[in-house]
């Protein structure tokens, strides 16, 4: 793995905990949410806060996802939105951290401040010992707490200045301005600084979990399905209308096409779909041929068409159902008949770029089609690193060397190329003005006094 992390294909853009203040507060969080501590001085963290060297460290690389359902997530800034999430189990994890940091982005900055900010992805179920549990989950509540417990207590003490508004006795309640005034040293003033974390909710409907060998659940469109990447032996009775393993294709090109989940990419709009053809024809070739132990030379574009020619009538099926559909796209050639039993059929499919679930989709043509490793490394790093593995070293250098030169200095543009569109636009991360102590100016119910 060494020439990925090296080219910063893996573990990029991981946020580096380095200062003892940093540090400290890391360790308050993790101990208040698994009862453990870190005894590194310096690590990297994902947008969950799960560090991979406190992982090794703990030898426990769910220590912030017991059970791989119920994800804890640890804050210490909101540059973490930017960051990865390593080891997902569930695809929508990452969008739903993602949102949730954007949304409350002010309020964390100002928690993030002092203190760490603890939480976890909360659903109905603790535990997926059976694949039908996983269906269970249809949404994920978000809860999230510092340390100190300043949400908390900033929850009670806008109870209790709704108390001491709405009674009229109330400024002859010395228990309970007592109360106020304790709180809100904690707090701050939340009547004009807020720091109340609300409990958002998020739809899981279409996703991906990493469970019993990897499932796609399909349940808001108009065919339901589920997609079993490791085959249906042992997930029992699932209460969706069809489910469909990878020895099914015809089954599952029938429920892209029944749904318009997918188009062909010679036929994509705005994009040039023999290019992207022949690029998978040359992952294509490069396996076969790292494989039959051939030598690629310098792994030019020319080397390349040399092994091609070397290998002649060994060249895989997929590459031929290629190359057919770029002579007809860029020759006039005759129209290939390339139905979902072929090898090639699934590397000429693309999701639709105007459907929500754009990314889910793609994630998983990208393992109906795992030869084209750079679809494999965008829309899935977790496989694409567990078939690095398993590569030959030549193939390695190979597929390193071009995701760097390739997609590395453009990553947008490659995107855009490959699947149409933009993603979503994220707003950019902007820090709030610094929060006065306003209980040192008008007192912790000064828009209270402001009325009267």
């Amino acid at each position: 793995m060494k020439r990925l992390i090296k080219r910063g294909l893996m573990f990029g853009n991981l946020i580096r905990v380095e200062s003892p203040a940093l540090v400290d507060r890391y360790n308050r969080a993790l101990e208040s949410l698994t009862g453990k501590r870190t005894a590194l001085t310096e690590f990297h963290m994902d947008i969950s806060g799960f560090s991979p060297e406190v992982g090794e460290e703990l030898q426990d690389a769910l220590y912030l996802n017991p059970n791989g359902c119920n994800r804890q997530f640890i804050i210490l800034t909101t540059d973490q939105r930017t960051a990865p999430l390593l080891n997902a189990k569930f695809s929508t994890s990452r969008g739903i951290l993602r949102q949730f940091i954007t949304e409350n982005e002010a309020k964390l900055f100002a928690l993030t401040a002092h203190d760490a900010v603890a939480g976890e992805l909360m659903n109905s179920v603790f535990e997926v010992g059976t694949a039908a549990k996983v269906f269970d989950i249809r949404k994920i509540v978000v809860e999230a707490d510092t340390t100190g417990s300043h949400v908390a207590n900033a929850r009670a003490l806008a109870d209790k200045i709704d108390a001491f508004q709405g009674e009229p006795d109330a400024w002859f309640d010395d228990v309970l301005i007592a109360e106020m005034i304790g709180l809100a040293k904690q707090t701050g003033d939340v009547t004009r600084n807020p720091i109340i974390l609300d409990k958002p909710s998020y739809s899981q409907d279409n996703f991906y979990t990493s469970h019993f060998g990897g499932l796609y659940i399909f349940r808001d469109v108009a065919q339901p399905a589920a997609i079993a990447m490791s085959g249906k032996k042992g997930l029992g009775r699932l209460p969706i209308a069809d489910v469909f393993s990878t020895d099914e294709p015809n089954g599952i090109a029938t429920f892209l096409e029944l749904n318009e989940l997918v188009e062909p990419v010679i036929k994509a709009r705005g994009v040039n779909g023999a290019r992207i053809l022949r690029e998978k024809m040359d992952f294509i070739l490069v396996d076969a041929a790292a494989g039959a132990g051939l030598d690629l030379g310098d792994m030019t574009p020319r080397d390349l068409r040399h092994v091609a020619q070397r290998m002649g009538a060994d060249l895989p099926v997929a590459f031929k159902g290629l190359a057919a559909l770029v002579r007809w796209a860029e020759n006039d050639g005759k129209w290939p008949h390339i139905t979902s039993d072929h090898p090639a059929y699934f590397y000429t499919l693309r999701a639709r770029p105007s459907h929500p679930d754009r990314d889910l989709i793609n994630q998983m043509l990208s393992e109906l089609a795992p030869l084209d490793f750079r679809q494999l490394f965008i829309c899935h790093k977790e496989a694409f690193y567990a078939a690095y593995a398993t590569w030959p070293d030549e193939k390695r250098e190979f597929v390193a060397e071009f995701l760097f030169r390739d997609y590395m200095a453009n990553k947008a543009g490659a995107r855009e190329a490959l699947f149409g569109g933009r993603e979503a636009v994220e707003k950019t991360p902007q820090a709030p003005p610094p929060v006065e102590d306003l209980i040192a100016l008008v007192g912790p119910w000064g828009a209270v006094r402001g009325g009267r």
